[in-house]
C-alpha cells in the first residue's frame, strides 16, 4: 500500500527543508509547508529523514 507524507504542524517550523530535498516536488512552501502533490510521492523518505524537527512521517493512505 502506498504511503504519503503527513506533516505534524505542532512540530513544523516551516523551514522548507522538505521542499528542498523532495526529488518529485510533493511539497509547496507558502505561509506554511503543504503536501500539494501526494500522488507524486515515491516513498524515498528524504523528507522524513531530513526534517530537523521530526515533523514529517510517511503514513499509509
Amino acid at each position: 500500500m502506498a504511503e504519503i507524507p503527513v506533516i505534524d504542524y505542532k512540530k513544523c517550523t516551516t523551514c522548507g527543508t522538505c521542499v528542498e530535498v523532495c526529488p518529485v516536488s510533493v511539497f509547496e512552501k507558502g505561509e506554511k509547508v503543504e503536501v500539494k502533490n501526494p500522488a507524486a510521492c515515491i516513498q524515498c523518505k528524504a523528507c522524513e529523514v531530513s526534517c530537523p524537527e521530526g515533523a514529517i512521517e510517511l503514513k499509509e493512505e
